[in-house]
């Protein structure tokens, strides 16, 4: 009678099948690895892209979805419905973050992705100003606070994902395509800008053709939903234990002073030298509008390749010394840069000196995510870290291209900007200084 597989031993067919079983397993878990990433990824990329197509595609919403008697008054309107996502964001870190934290990272990374996608969705859809009334402009404040809320726990708590789910040594390099989520993004919402002006007629455009960039976001949202999906929990958020019982601000509230002045020099960085640059050298340098975009592209992409790299390079030598390096050369180098600009403007010497800079934000972004998630304990991480990420970015960054136009014009100076970054640099820099070197620690 012949043996049959349920009648041999235990651990025979274990052992007649371990290499294959093993190879299979590795390269399953490979596979989801890689499904994770891209999930964690793409909604990322939908966050920074929504950012940037909105403020692309102000005019045309402002057109569709407030009176066209006062387009000046119609576009403030709508760049404030825009800035109702930054007010929006530390609310979505704490309720978002906190059920990461309580419920796990999976289905906090599942939430905050349908609610990015049907946000983005809802812009494309909802009926113009013309059709509905009034209702229209408060149908998509309504979208932008959803987008807000969902974009404030998504930070933390797909950071908190990559950082416990990398494999030994690799915490600095997996958490950088965090950042590198956020050029590709902005990237992405250029092309497909560029792609509707140069294929339709501004009619056309004007009418809804606008709408195509919001329903193509909400479908990435989709599938970035659908990749999330088949993601597994984190090991070290199964290995947790319960939180300490520490009071909470003895738990949260040094990593969040932290993590609060260490993100100053990297979103002032972020929004004068990619947002305002390009005002900066349309103004004052003489540059085309074409110039100072492909300038900023050319920097953007040479961030993209860069941030790995240096995240890489941490998980060996540390994150101090890169975050420190990047704080030391914005400080020796923003007024000479600035005033070479001023003095001998052309798009080359543009190109340069946005280089330099985007090397500067390239050595704080690599190691950034992961310091971020490294100052907190497993069962505080997904939202503290959301929190005081998201009040630094609203407060530093998304004020910094305001500060730098209203210093301008309030000391007479296109240097003046120069201050705010040296000061966001020297503060950054003292917390860097005092702060622990998390690269070779375990995860708490």
């Amino acid at each position: 009678m012949p043996v049959t597989p349920q009648a041999l031993p235990p651990d025979s067919s274990t052992t007649l099948d371990a290499p294959g079983a093993h190879a299979d397993e590795a390269h399953t878990a490979a596979a989801r690895r890689r499904r994770a990433l891209a999930g964690v990824m793409l909604c990322n990329v939908l966050e920074w892209y929504d950012f940037v197509i909105y403020g692309l595609l102000a005019l045309y919403l402002s057109r569709a979805f407030f009176p066209e008697e006062s387009p000046h008054t119609a576009l403030l309107a709508t760049l404030a419905v825009f800035g109702v996502s930054f007010v929006m964001r530390p609310l979505g870190g704490l309720v978002l973050g906190g059920f990461g934290d309580s419920r796990g990272r999976k289905p906090a990374l599942l939430l905050a992705a349908g609610l990015m996608a049907a946000g983005t969705l809802a812009i494309g859809l909802i009926p113009s100003h013309e059709r509905i009334g009034p209702l229209a402009p408060v149908l998509l404040l309504a979208a932008r606070m959803v987008q807000g809320f969902s974009a404030g726990g998504e930070w933390g708590i797909a950071n908190a994902f990559l950082l416990e789910s990398a494999p030994e040594g690799r915490r600095g390099f997996s958490t950088s395509f965090l950042s590198v989520s956020v050029a590709l993004g902005s990237g992405l919402a250029s092309a497909v800008a560029a792609l509707l002006a140069g294929t339709l007629p501004a009619e056309s455009l004007a009418a809804g053709g606008w709408r195509f960039a919001f329903v193509l976001g909400g479908a990435l949202g989709v599938v970035a939903l659908w990749l999330r999906t088949g993601i597994d929990e984190t090991p070290a958020y199964r290995r947790a234990r319960a939180p300490a019982a520490a009071p909470l601000l003895q738990r949260v509230g040094r990593p969040g002073l932290t993590l609060l002045g260490f993100t100053m020099h990297w979103t002032v960085c972020y929004y004068i030298f990619l947002v305002y640059m390009p005002l900066f050298t349309q103004q004052h340098a003489g540059l085309s509008a074409a110039e100072a975009t492909w300038s900023n592209t050319i920097c953007t992409a040479a961030i993209v390749l860069l941030v790995p790299l240096v995240g890489r390079l941490s998980d060996r030598y540390g994150r101090r010394p890169f975050l420190a390096a990047s704080c030391l050369l914005v400080l020796v180098a923003v007024v000479p840069a600035l005033w070479s600009v001023l003095a001998f403007p052309s798009f080359a010497l543009v190109v340069g000196v946005q280089l330099l800079f985007g090397i500067a934000i390239a050595l704080y972004s690599g190691p950034g995510p992961a310091v971020a998630a490294e100052l907190f304990a497993t069962s505080d991480r997904s939202r503290w870290s959301s929190v005081a990420y998201a009040v630094a970015a609203a407060l530093f960054g998304g004020f910094a291209p305001f500060i730098a136009v209203w210093l301008t014009q309030a000391v007479d100076d296109p240097l003046a900007p120069a201050g705010y970054v040296i000061a966001a640099a020297l503060t950054s820099l003292a917390v860097i200084r005092h702060m622990p070197e998390t690269a070779h620690m375990p995860i708490r």
